[in-house]
């Protein structure tokens, strides 16, 4: 399943991360280490009186998860051994609150291949952050620039 280049991928193939649970230790660590202490996320009493009744997780909390969810599948998947770069983030939207005790996983989709020259290529991806409901609660779409195979 690894990975090398930018032509081992093709549009429509899809990867699904393992799974990982939101627990209240991840809302402070990442309000400590961000100085966001929004109560909607660290204030029991004020979160039980906002719309959504509870604390939920940041949004960037939840994108940096999923985002990296998929590298437990192995380093060389999602992101090829000719990565070059994180070539940027499109269309980043929060569909529905992450809460404490939900157990996200993430469901990559190549959309796109990109040829840039004859060195290099963008892969076109699709991240969708599921909860255990099957719910998507982000959605993205990320470039990644990768090594094309050499034409020798």
């Amino acid at each position: 399943m690894e990975k090398i280049y930018f032509e081992d991928y093709t549009i429509g193939e899809t990867f699904i991360s393992p799974a990982r649970t939101i627990v209240e230790a991840d809302i402070h660590s990442y309000a400590a280490l961000t100085g966001d202490w929004h109560p909607i996320h660290t204030d029991v009493e004020a979160a039980q009186k906002s719309s959504f009744g509870e604390r939920i997780a940041h949004g960037m909390l939840t994108f940096s998860i999923g985002l990296a969810l998929p590298f437990r599948l192995g380093l060389y998947v999602t992101a090829p051994k000719s990565f070059i770069a994180f070539y940027g983030i499109e269309s980043l939207k929060f569909v529905k609150p992450c809460k404490i005790g939900d157990t996200i996983h993430t469901e990559v989709t190549v959309m796109d291949l990109v040829k840039k020259d004859d060195k290099r290529g963008i892969i076109v991806y699709e991240y969708q952050v599921k909860n255990q409901k099957s719910e998507t609660v982000l959605v993205f779409t990320a470039r990644t620039l990768a090594g094309r195979k050499p034409l020798s």
